[in-house]
């Protein structure tokens, strides 16, 4: 069995944002399931980290937030990306791409070396 992993520090906006442009409007528990889902279940999404991110990118105007009908009835606080969220997830992606690109040229094997 694999090891589930923690989210990385500055990840969990990202992760939230993109699920919010693919899926559109979700309650905090839909955010959730998919994050998980994506990461085909080898992340832990902590409930007391993500409400919170949830509450910090309402307050910087990325996403907006409002009181609906789940699909089971029950009243959910729905989330959904703004024209603001959509050029800061624009942003942080090629941020995140140019970190990764960075990181594989480190992690790359060198002249001589063999490959882990």
């Amino acid at each position: 069995m694999t090891a589930k992993l923690d989210v990385q520090q500055g990840t969990l906006a990202l992760m939230i944002l993109r699920t919010l442009d693919v899926l559109g409007p979700l309650h905090g528990y839909g955010v959730a399931r998919r994050i998980e889902e994506t990461s085909k279940n080898r992340l832990t999404l902590n409930y007391g980290t993500l409400y919170p991110a949830l509450v910090k990118l309402e307050q910087e105007g990325v996403v907006t937030a409002e009181w609906r009908q789940s699909e089971n009835n029950r009243r959910a606080k729905y989330y959904a990306l703004t024209g603001a969220g959509r050029k800061q997830l624009a942003r942080e992606t090629r941020d995140w791409q140019r970190t990764a690109e960075l990181i594989a040229a480190f992690l790359a094997p060198r002249r001589g070396e063999e490959a882990p």
